[in-house]
Order: structure tokens, then C-alpha cells, then sequence
């Protein structure tokens, strides 16, 4: 099996269209999409409406739960707030509804795919003690794939110890534990501001992680967003990645 993972989208349709038709060309059998479709960006309707017409497996993330109204924006920042109560009065009714009957994990045969922590989906793991209490709590999963933080980047727990990497290509090894994650397509925040997935290839000998970044057209998203009347900032924040 080989898959490819992609994590918040966040609205923004040029990058999400520009990730699928480099998808198109890799040949997987499952795209995977680990939340967040909504939020930030001016494109709600039309990225829900390609998840739904190409049946993308996909979970909630904590935009897309403040979007369609299962939870209320408090927590949020002002900027990230204005976005959520914007995208709230734009998104159709039917979109809205499909982000709530999204399931906010889901588990495969030998890894898990979910937002933000197991222990937590709004816990962001950017450091490796995020990560400590995390690896315990994959039980018999080897690998969870999560977003929520925009970074392309990976934690291995072997042997009592855990490490991270930001290496573009690594071997699973198998004694180890993983918690992964693809990037941003929509809004990366790891000072590269092309959208980002990550391929997952599974085969009979062994398996292997290949991060991707893909150029978009930067300047038509931020061309909606000025036009949308949202904050400058998330217009500004896509030329640098962060």
C-alpha cells in the first residue's frame, strides 16, 4: 500500500489542488487527510466539496470543529477567531455537516491517524517532550500520523529514547515507535512556504517515508484573502512559512 498523508488544508485551494495533482502523479492507493480542511484561508466550501466529491479519508481537526459550530472559538487567537466566525457564516449548510460527522480518529492496522495528540487533539507536539507521554498511549499501534502544527517532522521512540528528524526520507524501523507529521498544505509554518504531504509506502520488506513540497500560486490566496476581508497577516504569513 502506499499513502499519501496530508494535514491542514486550511482553505487554501490553490495549494490543495496543486498537492492533488502532484498526488495524481505518485501513484497511491489512499490519500489520508489528518484534519483541518477549513479555517484560516478564503476556499471553505470549495476544499470540503473535493474531499467529498474524491471520497478523501479525512478526520476533524479544532478549525473544522469551531467552523461548523461543535465548539466555540474562545481558545483561539483573534486573527485564527475572525477566521473561524467568517468561514461560519460562508460555509454551505452541507459542508457544515459533513465536518461534523467527521470521526477524530481513526485506526489502521498498524497506525493511527488523528489531529493533534492522542492524549489530547487541541496539544500541539512540536518538541520531544510534547512527545512523552504520547508514545505510551500508541499501545499496540508503531506509527501515529498527526498535524496541527504546520511542521514537517518526525519522532522515533526506540529503545527508551526519543529523537526527532526533519530528514525529507526515512526507513520505519521495526522496533521502533513513530509519531509523524506531513506539514501543512494550506498554511506551513516551517519557514518553507511550499505546501507540504507526505508519502507512505508499505510493502512486503519494508517501510518508507517520503516528504514532498510542492510550489503554488501563492499570490491567488493571497489575492482571495484581501478580498475576503481577513486578517492581512494570513495573506503575508504564506510568502514566508510560518
Amino acid at each position: 500500500m502506499k499513502y499519501a498523508i496530508i494535514s491542514d488544508i486550511h482553505s487554501n485551494l490553490e495549494a490543495f489542488k496543486t498537492v492533488l495533482k502532484k498526488i495524481e502523479n505518485l501513484a497511491v492507493d489512499q490519500i489520508i487527510c489528518l484534519g483541518d480542511i477549513v479555517g484560516y484561508g478564503p476556499s471553505p466550501n470549495e476544499c470540503v466539496e473535493i474531499v467529498r466529491e474524491n471520497n478523501i479519508t479525512c478526520i476533524l481537526g479544532n478549525h473544522d470543529r469551531a467552523a461548523c459550530g461543535m465548539i466555540d472559538p474562545v481558545y483561539f487567537n483573534p486573527i485564527a477567531k475572525q477566521a473561524v466566525l467568517w468561514t461560519r457564516k460562508n460555509i454551505s449548510q452541507d459542508n457544515s455537516q459533513f465536518l461534523r460527522n467527521l470521526p477524530t480518529t481513526i485506526e489502521y492496522d498498524n497506525f493511527l491517524v488523528l489531529h493533534g495528540a492522542i492524549s489530547d487533539p487541541d496539544k500541539y507536539l512540536i518538541n520531544i517532550s510534547d512527545t512523552e507521554e504520547e508514545f505510551p498511549l500508541l499501545a499496540d499501534q508503531k506509527i501515529g500520523f498527526f498535524g496541527h502544527t504546520h511542521i514537517q517532522t518526525y519522532f522515533t521512540y526506540l529503545g527508551g529514547v526519543i529523537t526527532q528528524s526533519k530528514n525529507s526520507e526515512a526507513v520505519v524501523k521495526d522496533r521502533a515507535k513513530y509519531l509523524i507529521n506531513p506539514g501543512s498544505v494550506g498554511q506551513p509554518r516551517d519557514r518553507d512556504p511550499r505546501a507540504s504531504l507526505l508519502v507512505y509506502e508499505v510493502d512486503r520488506d519494508k517501510k518508507r517515508l517520503t516528504y514532498k513540497r510542492v510550489d503554488y500560486d501563492i499570490g491567488a490566496t493571497q489575492k482571495k484573502i484581501f478580498e475576503a476581508d481577513l486578517n492581512p497577516s494570513l495573506a503575508q504569513r504564506l510568502s514566508y512559512g510560518y
